[in-house]
């Protein structure tokens, strides 16, 4: 999934890196030139390879910042909902909230996934890249399943069910959403999704007895 608050731009090199975001999610990474990045940043070409010694390097820089904003970002929505309430069940579906809250405030429909640019595009991508959204996914996956996990100790699921599928579930839920939204070009795809996880993890964690 891609943080969507702004990008620094305090810097030529976070200027570049910003730019570069932009264009990948916008139309890929083949058609992105250091030439469109140079004349959009006002630099020349060898104030691009003082930052970065290619284009390959130059997406490592991205998805680096990229997985530490995101991680960033979810630690504050977390921290939201725990000053809200500190039962994990509750927790997590104001945390779901917040994040549902966040996807509808986005004035048009949400620019992309830069996980899936890479995935898509398998081949123009290094080895440090792909691993970078390995990690991605996998810091993903572990922070819900922990979550999880701590929630079915207070409130036992009421069916047989996987909780690490549970987690990853928001994420193929929210980058698929993010894909339909795009391309059918309706905003409010992706938290009409994440309300109905809402609502599935409420279900499954309701005290039949």
């Amino acid at each position: 999934m891609s943080f969507i608050k702004p990008r620094s731009t305090a810097t030529t090199r976070d200027r570049l890196l910003t730019a570069a975001e932009v264009a990948i999610l916008d139309k890929g990474f083949a058609a992105t030139s250091i030439e469109e990045l140079i004349a959009e940043v006002g630099i020349t070409k060898g104030g691009f390879f003082y930052h970065f010694r290619d284009k390959s390097a130059l997406v490592e820089a991205i998805l680096e910042r990229h997985l530490t904003a995101e991680e960033d970002w979810l630690d504050g929505l977390f921290a939201r909902a725990a000053e809200a309430t500190t039962e994990p069940l509750a927790q997590f579906l104001v945390f779901l909230r917040l994040l549902r809250e966040q996807m509808a405030a986005l004035p048009d429909v949400h620019p992309g996934c830069l996980i899936a640019a890479t995935c898509f595009q398998e081949r123009l991508f290094t080895r440090t890249v792909h691993d970078l959204a390995r990690q991605n996914l996998l810091n993903w996956r572990a922070r819900f399943h922990a979550r999880l996990t701590a929630i079915a100790q207070t409130h036992p699921p009421n069916s047989k069910i996987d909780l690490e599928a549970l987690a990853d579930m928001l994420v193929v839920l929210v980058d698929g959403a993010i894909i339909l939204s795009k391309t059918v070009r309706e905003k409010d795809a992706l938290p009409r999704q994440i309300a109905l996880y809402e609502r599935f993890v409420a279900e499954v964690f309701r005290d039949v007895g």
